[in-house]
């Protein structure tokens, strides 16, 4: 706040002043609080500063998109008037990019969970969700698409963490109609998703090991990864990078195993593949 405050032009105060930019009590006044409240908040004091008195000092400072995040974040505050990120409907050109330069499966979410962007390995392993003439969004395809319980080993403890994940990008856009719309939607046709969201569980976005079941390919394992591009925050690229099946059976011995019987004999699979081809 300090030095946003000495950066402001002081306008018509007049007079010599000793110190650049905008006095402190200038500041509060232009924000509508007091001067002892506005120090206290500038020298970081232990005080519980409110998102409206937060609001008033960001638009008396003029401060930018990025600057009054960064604000509020400090604040640990809720910003009442931030403005919903713009309701693309195309992917950002750096993830766009980033995923047509993959080999291996690679895809994009906007912030409602629908793929916005993806490639022919990542269209390959989710034909039932990316292929011709399916339904775009990843939380309808893996919460009421019967081929997902197919495909995914575990599928109750995986999507329940594809929901976690969904949901700890939820409190940034929960003003926007849409997702209100889409959870609505989601809780009356589907028991699973209504009972897991009504859990509130929040996860981060990691990585690690996933496998699937696939009705050409057999099973298959990847290591996951997930990024978000620095112009769209909102959005989610992630990408599968495939695994040997001695790194799946190490992984079953360190921790309960998130694939079926099946994956032991990912080896011969692969193997009688390239004997056959």
């Amino acid at each position: 706040m300090r030095a946003h405050r000495e950066r402001m032009s002081p306008g018509e105060s007049g007079g010599r002043r000793r110190t650049p930019g905008l006095r402190r009590e200038e500041l509060a006044a232009r924000a509508g609080i007091s001067a002892t409240w506005c120090a206290w908040i500038e020298q970081g004091r232990d005080v519980r500063v409110s998102p409206e008195a937060l609001d008033r000092l960001a638009n008396a400072m003029s401060l930018s998109r990025a600057e009054r995040a960064y604000l509020f974040e400090l604040a640990g505050r809720s910003d009442p008037n931030m403005a919903p990120p713009p309701a693309d409907t195309d992917a950002p050109a750096s993830m766009r990019s980033f995923v047509d330069a993959m080999k291996m499966p690679a895809y994009g979410l906007d912030p409602l969970y629908n793929a916005c962007c993806w490639n022919p390995a990542a269209a390959r392993l989710f034909e039932r969700w990316l292929g011709d003439g399916c339904e775009r969004n990843l939380l309808r395809f893996v919460f009421l698409d019967p081929s997902a319980r197919d495909l995914i080993p575990h599928w109750e403890a995986r999507a329940r963490r594809v929901l976690g994940e969904f949901r700890s990008g939820y409190g940034r856009s929960h003003t926007d109609p849409r997702i209100r719309t889409l959870v609505d939607t989601l809780c009356s046709e589907s028991r699973v998703f209504a009972r897991a969201w009504d859990d509130q569980a929040v996860l981060e976005h990691e990585g690690g090991l996933r496998t699937f079941h696939h009705p050409r390919d057999g099973g298959l394992a990847y290591a996951q990864h997930a990024f978000s591009p620095a112009d769209r925050p909102d959005y989610r690229l992630i990408m599968l990078s495939p695994v040997k099946p001695e790194t799946v059976a190490r992984h079953s011995r360190r921790r309960p195993p998130d694939q079926p019987e099946s994956y032991k004999s990912l080896s011969r699979q692969r193997s009688a593949r390239k004997t056959t081809s």
